[in-house]
């Protein structure tokens, strides 16, 4: 199948506590289903040896968004499908929180690097962050988070594919339903 299987790359972006990796793993469970080679590019803050959240640095978050390239490009390099639970704008929006537009050095990066996505499918706040052992509780910070990635995206005119705070229990069939074409081979009619 893995001839049959075209590239595609594709981020869940979002603030904290949306849900991203809750669709990360239930489109790679549907993909897998239908014998579509991937990889799934897990959170990178998860395994961050630095403080994140509110307490995060430049340093913590220079971290996590140069692993997260080091991740996709294994990813990349290995499959034809790749899903990334996060985007290397969601990691740079937590670092401009932390530390302003400042001259970080990484800004062309991430520019550069937001054009290796296929996909980016934005998920937004339709609930309080939930614990989970690691992300920040503070709704406050959670809507920052999510108005700087609005920002974000508007500034660099992105057009992520937006899903609908109404239609929670529809998401992943929304996101299936806009790749199916690119990841699975076409059809031939039978009858």
């Amino acid at each position: 199948m893995l001839s049959a299987v075209r590239m595609l790359k594709l981020a869940f972006i979002g603030t904290h506590s949306v849900g991203k990796t809750t669709l990360c793993y239930g489109l790679g469970a549907r993909l897998k289903a239908a014998d579509v080679v991937l990889d799934i590019v897990h959170e990178v803050a998860r395994r961050c040896p630095l403080p994140i959240n509110g307490e995060t640095s430049l340093a913590a978050q220079s971290w996590i968004l140069h692993t997260q390239i080091a991740d996709e490009l294994v990813a990349s390099a290995r499959h034809p499908v790749v899903l990334c639970d996060r985007s290397v704008l969601d990691n740079y929006v937590y670092l401009l929180l932390s530390s302003g537009r400042a001259d970080h050095g990484v800004e062309a990066l991430v520019a550069w690097w937001l054009r290796t996505y296929d996909l980016l499918v934005y998920v937004p706040v339709v609930d309080h962050p939930r614990a989970d052992g690691l992300r920040a509780l503070d709704p406050d910070f959670q809507r920052a988070v999510d108005a700087r990635l609005i920002e974000e995206l508007e500034a660099r005119e992105l057009a992520p594919l937006r899903l609908e705070p109404d239609r929670r229990e529809r998401w992943l069939e929304d996101v299936e339903d806009v790749i199916r074409d690119r990841v699975l081979p076409p059809q031939l009619p039978l009858l």
